[in-house]
């Protein structure tokens, strides 16, 4: 039996996003599922290697317009419980966060992040992302660390960065999964942020993922091989 990794999506998008390509070369069957278009979430089997969820332009404090927002998030309690690998990427992290009690909610002084910014390793015996590391960020909201987590990561902008839950799920608000072309897109959206408070111009995101794009794929791709080989995630 093939080891199965299940990635939630929340647009028709390319599937041609980091952690697809990599978990692929890994081995690993690849089931993608799209709530917002009505797909059904069925319950991790004996297959189920682990679950990515993926960000998107919905956000938490809108479940009462995006209902599958409340699927999801019943359907990752049930991964949590089942001890499933969950990773949750931005939206994906928020959405974590939320089912494990703790707040998502906008910037006091209506920052959004869109571009490339420095993420910090909170020390704490290990180094969750190395020095000088920068990542794409695209999102309005940021996560309080939950109860009984353990904060991984921090940013100047939005604080919370990365947590960890117990051994086998992780939340992170940044996007290591993003390729250039992907910013490419994000660049090119009608409702790209540009005129909010704390996004970068065009030029500095290009600047900045010409310099550091490679190296933030170099960190995820050691990240997804241990996170979803180990039977738990002490190395990080």
């Amino acid at each position: 039996m093939t080891a199965k990794i299940v990635l939630v999506e929340h647009h028709d998008e390319p599937h041609d996003d980091l952690a697809c390509a990599f978990l692929a070369r890994k081995g690993f069957s690849l089931e993608w599922r799209r709530p917002f278009a009505g797909d059904a979430l069925e319950p991790p089997g004996p297959d189920t290697a682990g679950v990515v969820v993926l960000g998107g332009a919905a956000n938490v404090d809108q479940m009462d317009q995006f209902d599958y927002l409340l699927d999801e998030a019943h359907w990752m309690e049930v991964c949590l419980r089942r001890e499933i690998p969950l990773l949750g990427l931005c939206l994906g992290g928020q959405l974590l966060a939320h089912i494990l009690g703790a707040q998502v909610a906008p910037h006091a002084e209506g920052i959004e992040e869109f571009g490339l910014y420095p993420v910090q390793a909170i020390s704490d015996g290990t180094d969750f992302v190395p020095e000088n590391f920068h990542a794409v960020q695209f999102h309005s909201r940021g996560f309080d660390i939950p109860d009984g987590a353990q904060a991984l990561a921090r940013g100047a902008l939005f604080p919370n960065q990365a947590f960890r839950y117990g051994k086998r799920a992780i939340g992170i608000q940044f996007h290591p999964e993003c390729t250039l072309p992907i910013l490419h897109r994000w660049q090119a959206l009608t409702d790209a942020p540009w005129d909010k408070p704390g996004t970068q111009t065009r030029d500095e995101q290009d600047r900045l993922a010409a310099e550091h794009l490679a190296s933030t794929h170099h960190w995820f791709e050691q990240f997804l091989d241990t996170f979803f080989d180990l039977p738990t995630v002490d190395a990080f």
